[in-house]
């Protein structure tokens, strides 16, 4: 063989071996169409072969497929990769997947590149668990218990309240220079977080509002997790990350956790406090370093990252209406003294959070579910380990249940019932049934608590002419 023939091998054994594993799941997807003949998938469009219907998303994912459910219906399917898909976008479809089929459709999908796709710290997970076993049901109830029932959201008053104070120290201290709001409202709820879970300030808001070090860490983090990876795709290349996206994240990951390193090793050898946190629960209940990591580590992110895009979303909301600001700002006044105890009385700045859950739910498809095995709903076959998701975004601006969908009107919520605790299927920014998000008690406060304080302090003298 000469030198040029051996080469010309060489440039096509490297193509063939990347399309035999394609080839592979291409056929096993025609097996399994053949097999579900008799009980339907959900409609759907046309996908290419190999690839499905990733060509679909495009970059506003949450905004095609609901598209695509006004031409498929309320429940539809798409192929992504040798992944399939299927999505719910209305109130029945949700009130299906998250209460009648609840138990079968309560498995987590987990992305490649999340940490907790390892078995051995899926056992560690809240929110990344792959079923709702012993383990998680077991950790669900230590959160619930030290962190979210009334008796400890009662405790943590206090340490809300005065980071919301120093978050106005520092924007009384910066006045007449540039600030950056989202940063600032990052940092309030971090340290919020923080000290509640470890009984510190985990970062200051010069550093964060001059250079958003954290927020950014955080923000990198949600990015590469959300960036379209083909080991998600096609599992059986998982192995290679070619894209390195799990590399890059379990990079960024360690200096996240780098954070909380020191002060673990710390209370490990302190000496008997006075108040009991969330690490020390998690250190009494024996739970080794990596399951204090994953816990900590999921809820800094998750609960930051939420509840600062909120406190975004409402006062963006809220300036583009002056009207409503100016309600917000006649409740509050006639409070004296905002605590989080007033909260209840706050009715309109309550509404005005509401209705910007509705329209910017921090997380539109919620977390991505998995059939646990298979099951019919609404007439068609949902297959085992199918990825399955809720269109919180599409089911918040639907026309058949709420009127004029896409206007701010904080004043739907003032005469209603509704409230976002997973009962009302026309509104689940945090979910509902077993996979409901567990610090919704929590997000609850945080985000009118600071507006309250704030607008007390202020006047609101900082909005737009």
């Amino acid at each position: 063989m000469s030198p040029v023939d051996f080469i010309e091998g060489t440039n096509l054994f490297f193509p063939i071996l990347f399309f035999i594993p394609l080839l592979f799941f291409f056929i096993k997807h025609l097996k399994k169409q053949s097999e579900f003949k008799s009980a339907p998938l959900p409609p759907g469009p046309y996908g290419w072969p190999i690839l499905g219907n990733i060509q679909e998303m495009g970059k506003k994912p949450h905004v095609n497929l609901t598209n695509l459910a006004q031409k498929y219906g309320p429940l539809f399917s798409l192929r992504l990769g040798s992944q399939l898909v299927v999505v719910g976008s209305s109130q029945i479809a949700a009130a299906e997947i998250l209460k009648t089929h609840d138990r079968v459709l309560s498995g987590r999908y987990v992305p490649h590149a999340v940490p907790a796709k390892s078995p051995e710290l899926n056992n560690l997970s809240l929110g990344w668990a792959l079923e709702c076993g012993e383990s998680w049901k077991s950790i669900r109830t230590l959160c619930r218990r030290e962190l979210f029932s009334p008796k400890a959201l009662e405790s943590q008053a206090l340490a809300r309240e005065n980071t919301v104070k120093k978050m106005i120290e520092f924007v009384n201290k910066m006045e007449g220079k540039e600030v950056k709001i989202r940063d600032v409202a990052f940092a309030v709820v971090f340290n919020m977080l923080g000290k509640i879970l470890v009984s510190k300030d985990l970062i200051t808001f010069e550093n964060e509002s001059l250079q958003g070090e954290t927020s950014k860490l955080l923000r990198e983090i949600m990015e590469v997790a959300s960036t379209p990876n083909i080991s998600d795709l096609f599992p059986i290349l998982s192995r290679f990350d070619i894209q390195g996206i799990r590399r890059k994240f379990m990079e960024i990951n360690t200096k996240f956790s780098n954070l909380l390193e020191t002060i673990i090793k710390e209370r490990r050898h302190e000496q008997v406090r006075d108040h009991r946190d969330f690490l020390d629960a998690l250190i009494s209940n024996c739970c080794n370093e990596c399951q204090i990591h994953q816990l900590l580590g999921e809820f800094l992110i998750a609960g930051s990252d939420t509840s600062s895009s909120t406190i975004e979303w409402t006062m963006a909301e809220l300036m583009k209406n002056p009207d409503h600001m100016k309600k917000v700002e006649e409740e509050i006044a006639r409070e004296n003294g905002v605590k989080e105890s007033h909260l209840p009385h706050l009715t309109y700045l309550q509404a005005c959070v509401n209705e910007t859950l509705r329209l910017h739910p921090p997380a539109p498809f919620l977390l991505p579910h998995r059939a646990v095995n298979t099951c019919e709903v609404m007439g068609y076959t949902i297959p085992k380990n199918s990825q399955v998701l809720v269109n919180a975004w599409a089911i918040g601006r639907d026309p058949g249940n709420w009127e004029e969908p896409h206007i701010f009107k904080p004043e739907r919520f003032l005469d209603s019932n509704m409230d976002f605790k997973g009962n009302d299927f026309n509104y689940i920014p945090f979910g509902a049934g077993r996979r409901i998000c567990p610090g919704l008690p929590m997000a609850a406060k945080h985000v009118p608590l600071k507006w309250a304080i704030v607008g007390e302090e202020f006047n609101y003298s900082w909005k737009p002419e």
